[in-house]
């Protein structure tokens, strides 16, 4: 099964902060601070579920999460931790799989379009993009190797910046190996954000510019073919 990491669920926090410190955790929870006071929230890929007990400590009820998780053992993780007040909907699928008729306040996508081929990862975004309201806000969180040129940003590192290129190269090798990921290389998704009329709220990097965090509110106004 592509993009699954059932073989390192119970290693996965540690080997990421082994490597990345906290940053990739910092990129997450800076974003919480924007979750509405009630709603439906999707979180799409969220690992281990440490981000639930997080979540909790911003709005500890009223909440309804919808937690879409394709690893059966990440998903066991994530049953076990508290939610305080809130609702968890675990779903056991990969988000291609998953639908609903109820749309969501808040999608969260932490690290999840570096998983996929670009064709698959730009399927993702519009089917993720159907199921948020007009208004609501998008989380997103991955790598990021783009040099700001305003428009869709180019994707090529600076030259000091080399080693963004060589780790994301190491990372794919492993992770296909452990984890089947079908991805090659990083996607950049800002023009999909931008076709769609995202506005950007915030914009923040960590760990020297390799992570990139997004918070963006999707206007309605355009349509997506």
């Amino acid at each position: 099964m592509k993009n699954n990491y059932d073989k390192i669920a119970r290693y996965y926090d540690l080997l990421s902060r082994l490597v990345f410190f906290k940053s990739q955790v910092n990129a997450q929870i800076d974003q919480l601070r924007y979750l509405p006071g009630k709603g439906r929230i999707l979180i799409v890929g969220g690992g281990t579920g440490w981000i639930l007990e997080e979540i909790a400590k911003v709005i500890p009820e009223g909440l309804h999460l919808v937690y879409v998780e394709i690893s059966a053992k990440m998903m066991a993780l994530s049953k076990e931790r508290s939610v305080t007040g809130n609702t968890v909907e675990f779903v056991n699928l990969g988000i291609e799989d998953f639908s609903t008729d109820q749309p969501f306040d808040v999608i969260c996508t932490p690290f999840l379009f570096d998983n996929f081929a670009e064709e698959n990862a730009v399927m993702v975004f519009h089917h993720l993009d159907s199921m948020l309201r007009n208004g609501g806000l998008w989380f997103h969180t991955d790598f990021d190797l783009a040099v700001n040129k305003g428009r869709g940003d180019v994707r090529q590192p600076d030259n000091g910046d080399w080693w963004k290129t060589v780790f994301l190269a190491l990372m794919y090798r492993f992770f296909k190996l452990v984890a089947n990921v079908e991805a090659s290389k990083l996607i950049n998704m800002k023009p999909c954000f931008e076709a769609a009329d995202y506005k950007v709220l915030e914009q923040k990097h960590y760990y020297r510019k390799f992570i990139q965090s997004l918070v963006l509110e999707k206007s309605g106004q355009k349509s997506i073919d």
